[in-house]
């Protein structure tokens, strides 16, 4: 795999542009945590396991590259993964039928995400969705899901979950199914333009606010997340580039 790549925590996060990312995505597993669940990695080993071995990662969270150039004085591109899920969209491939298959969190979710997607011309039905049920901790496994997948074999699946929970379903099923479609975990961008989550302009996504449209939106839910990431700061103080199990 070519491409420009920096580890960080023990994870390997693309680095380059856009349009180079969209192609080494084809056939990979891609995650794109955040700040909030990157501060799991610690206590949750499994958690930690799925995004150290997926092919790469997003550099989704601003306050992580920001830190990151606080210790290091390295300036990292950032590629949201609002930005990466519009990019991903507007390729042709997945206006194809059959080309996607996406897990939903919930069956209202799903029957909003597949309104909006059919209405800009992706012919999404239901049996291209799988929702969620609530998952344990730990490893996954998810029989049903699998069966559905390997039915359609579609070139993308798309995990629209929550972090923490969509990156361990994202290795199982690396692990498990027969080919090697584009694993993507997005969690909630695809809400952004759905209007279930309050909408991020571009230039708020570029300049890295889009975690204080949420915090108006939806105070009680986001503020005690986002004060959660400022844990991230003694981990990527002790860590930088080193697995959080390193010595």
């Amino acid at each position: 795999m070519t491409g420009k790549f920096q580890y960080i925590l023990g994870i390997k996060f693309f680095t380059g542009e856009l349009a180079e990312l969209l192609d080494l995505c084809v056939g990979s597993f891609v995650v794109v945590p955040a700040a909030p669940a990157l501060v799991d990695l610690p206590t949750d080993p499994a958690y930690r396991e799925a995004v150290e071995k997926s092919d790469f990662a997003i550099t989704d969270s601003g306050f992580m590259l920001l830190l990151w150039k606080v210790f290091t004085g390295q300036s990292l591109i950032r590629i949201s993964g609002l930005k990466f899920l519009r990019g991903l969209l507007a390729q042709g491939v997945l206006k194809e039928p059959g080309a996607s298959f996406w897990i939903m969190p919930s069956e209202a979710e799903m029957e909003t995400n597949l309104a909006w997607l059919n209405r800009n011309g992706f012919p999404v039905v239901g049996d291209d969705c799988y929702i969620a049920p609530v998952y344990p901790k730990g490893v996954l496994a998810d029989a049903e899901l699998l069966r559905r997948i390997e039915a359609g074999k579609p070139r993308y699946i798309i995990v629209n979950l929550g972090g923490g929970v969509q990156e361990r379903l994202g290795y199982y099923l690396k692990n498990t199914l027969s080919y090697r479609p584009a694993i993507i975990c997005v969690g909630a961008a695809i809400a952004f333009l759905t209007g279930l989550q309050s909408n991020i302009p571009v230039w708020a996504d570029a300049y890295m606010l889009g975690w204080l449209f949420r915090c108006f939106q939806a105070p009680g839910k986001f503020v005690p997340r986002y004060w959660k990431a400022v844990r991230l700061v003694g981990i990527l103080a002790r860590y930088r580039e080193r697995s959080v199990t390193a010595k």
